[in-house]
């Protein structure tokens, strides 16, 4: 019988987090030193997947005690961008089916650019709904960043194709007639808002990086609107653009001159 090569083993190992008893028996009697790196490689990432398992049952709770309260259709609802100088303000609103496992899912603040855009094509496959709102930078001038944010995570609740019967949100109560709790840091302590939180952030950063074929010189693909020294530099050198929040510190001055 043919010896499996070590680069059929790397790509076995890598398409799968489950092994059978006889392909485990026969990799770990390979004497090779490859395919014992390969085994041991596959071993930590096997128990770094079922770790996340574990946190996401763990960030489940919330949902699971709703659950066993009668209800059955649990959305979370979280914002992005409230901080940055140009661009809008995104919410959305999630209900991620019942038997949804998408490990890995956090606070999008805490993942890297890559892991959330991955997070959000499984999240939206596991989704029995969700909806994106949005609030311009215009109106978040006249209303204010508070007001705006709660606007557009209004609108994402009215987007969604499903009436949920119970919000779960980051910090934040909304003028809705439906129960709802508010839950501080809530996109690390519950899976649904934490799901809201990465399409939302995927969404308006997606949307940064449209406004900078716009409005070229600004990089907002690289900062998303957000006041670093390039942005406050280009700012200086091209003045203020259409997508300029001109209430925020510093661009107010700007605006009274």
């Amino acid at each position: 019988m043919k010896r499996t090569t070590i680069a059929e083993i790397k790509e076995r190992l890598s398409e799968t987090t489950e092994l059978s008893e006889q392909e485990m028996q026969q990799l770990k009697s390979d004497t090779r030193i490859g395919v014992r790196s390969l085994l041991r490689k596959w071993e930590e990432r096997k128990a770094h997947f079922q770790e996340l398992v574990v946190k996401y049952h763990q960030m489940n709770r919330f949902e699971d005690e709703l659950k066993s309260e009668g209800a059955q259709c649990i959305a979370g609802i979280d914002e992005a961008g409230r901080g940055p100088l140009a661009g809008p303000v995104v919410a959305a609103c999630v209900v991620l089916k019942s038997n949804a496992i998408i490990p890995g899912i956090n606070d999008s603040k805490q993942l890297s650019a890559g892991k959330r855009d991955y997070l959000y094509n499984r999240i939206c496959e596991s989704a029995a709904a969700f909806g994106v709102g949005i609030v311009s930078a215009h109106e978040i001038d006249q209303i204010n960043i508070y007001q705006a944010a709660k606007k557009a995570m209004v609108l994402a609740v009215e987007k969604m194709e499903m009436v949920p019967d119970h919000l779960l949100i980051d910090a934040m109560e909304l003028p809705l007639d439906m129960p709802q709790t508010s839950l501080i840091k809530g996109d690390a302590r519950s899976n649904s808002i934490a799901a809201a939180s990465i399409l939302a952030k995927v969404t308006r950063d997606r949307l940064m990086c449209d406004l900078d074929r716009v409005y070229p010189g600004y990089d907002f693909a690289k900062h998303k609107g957000y006041g670093t020294q390039a942005h406050l530099r280009a700012i200086e050198r091209l003045g203020t653009c259409p997508e300029h929040r001109m209430t925020f510190a510093p661009l107010k001055p700007l605006e009274d001159a």
